[in-house]
């Protein structure tokens, strides 16, 4: 017995014009069908207040409203019918039927993307300040949040203040609040939303081609601008600073950079080293070096009146003349052995000491509260006599001082 079947079902096997069944035409449809968590792009149908429609190329209508018409791009602020818009599904139905768009999703992908971007390229963008704290200022980079440490603040920006008062410093911080710096990106982290800016950089590379115009040996003219614990900043040509450490101001040593130089005072540096855009400056070599001649004017087994200019647990620093200091190491001040120097002298003592040793390579020259023994011998001689017991006291004084330069 032969089974009819029903004319819809029939119908169901008719071919149609382009060749194809309505079974096919519907697996067409259902494989254009959005999945969920897919981008997908589409025409703005109408704009409300806190909801948008989309028409997803003609197979379905989507949605996006509240919190997912945010995004961080800036692309979805001013939207219009007609306008062509991507957006993340996060629903294939929503109670009317509807597929849930988000442009915040498909936002934050696209501005990430595009801060990548820029990373990538070096680009030089502005940023606005909103924030600071101690670590350095909170920044809006387009409508995502990142930081810019202190350490990437340009020499023009950088919180130099004298004493390191952390609350000052969070002061002249909190001073960029609302104005807009040039940075560059250097480094982006979607997963943990995390986005450094250097404005520093950026001040690099602008001052590329003006950098490259000096080089070690040139000497510059400038102002000091700013007098630190270790040393002096000086400002020259166009808007470039450089470092004059402690130990570069003078021959001397130097307890404190404002004996030597004073904020806002012109001074002349020769450029000593070029380390990207970290320049540093030396004022002594400009200056004969006076321990060069220290033998026309000192000999070992001379007695000598000096002042003490700072006491320390390992001696006495002791100055002969405005160029010229020694050291009275805490073993030449008794006969007794080492002993406590703060029982001997104070700073600003006259005291009359004895040379011992004298080395102009390392700028150094020993003293000695002992009694002299002998008469003074000659200068040839006593240099002889004394250069195996001036290379043990080197040997003893040396590692301290050093230590004290560095704690300098």
């Amino acid at each position: 017995m032969d089974i009819q079947l029903p004319v819809q079902d029939a119908q169901v096997q008719t071919v149609t014009k382009e060749g194809g069944s309505f079974r096919d035409l519907l697996e067409v449809h259902s494989a254009k069908m959005p999945k969920e968590g897919e981008l997908v792009t589409g025409i703005i149908l109408s704009v409300a207040k806190n909801e948008v429609l989309v028409d997803l190329q003609g197979v379905a209508t989507g949605v996006a409203r509240g919190f997912e018409l945010v995004d961080e791009s800036g692309e979805y602020s001013s939207l219009r019918a007609g306008d062509e818009v991507s957006a993340t599904v996060i629903d294939l139905e929503n109670e009317r039927g509807l597929i849930e768009l988000s442009f915040r999703s498909a936002g934050h992908k696209k501005a990430w993307d595009k801060l990548r971007d820029l990373m990538v390229a070096g680009t030089i963008t502005s940023v606005k300040i909103v924030e600071a704290n101690k670590g350095g200022l909170l920044v809006a980079c387009g409508n995502v949040s990142g930081f810019m440490p202190v350490s990437q603040l340009s020499p023009e920006h950088y919180p130099r203040i004298q004493g390191g008062d952390k609350n000052k410093i969070l002061d002249r911080l909190k001073s960029y609040i609302g104005e807009s710096f040039d940075a560059k990106i250097i480094d982006v982290g979607e997963e943990e939303d995390k986005l450094i800016v250097s404005e520093k950089a950026a001040w690099e590379e602008q001052q590329k081609d003006l950098l490259g115009s000096y080089k070690v040996g040139d000497v510059i003219e400038g102002t000091i601008s700013v007098i630190t614990e270790f040393g002096a900043f000086v400002q020259f040509g166009q808007g470039l600073e450089g470092l004059i450490h402690i130990s570069e101001l003078a021959w001397q040593r130097i307890d404190d950079p404002r004996d030597i130089v004073k904020s806002g005072e012109k001074i002349k540096a020769q450029i000593i080293k070029i380390e990207r855009s970290k320049i540093f400056l030396s004022m002594k070599r400009l200056i004969e070096d006076p321990w060069m001649r220290v033998k026309d004017r000192y000999v070992v087994g001379q007695k000598v009146t000096g002042k003490v200019l700072k006491v320390n647990p390992f001696g006495l620093f002791v100055e002969l003349d405005p160029q010229i200091h020694g050291l009275a190491h805490s073993s030449e001040l008794s006969t007794k052995g080492p002993i406590d120097p703060t029982t001997v002298a104070k700073p600003d003592d006259v005291v009359e000491f004895t040379i011992i040793s004298i080395d102009p390579q390392e700028h150094r020259l020993g003293l000695s509260l002992k009694p002299v023994q002998e008469k003074a011998p000659k200068k040839e001689e006593a240099e002889g006599e004394q250069d195996s017991e001036q290379k043990n006291d080197q040997k003893q004084e040396a590692p301290k001082e050093n230590s004290a330069k560095a704690a300098e």
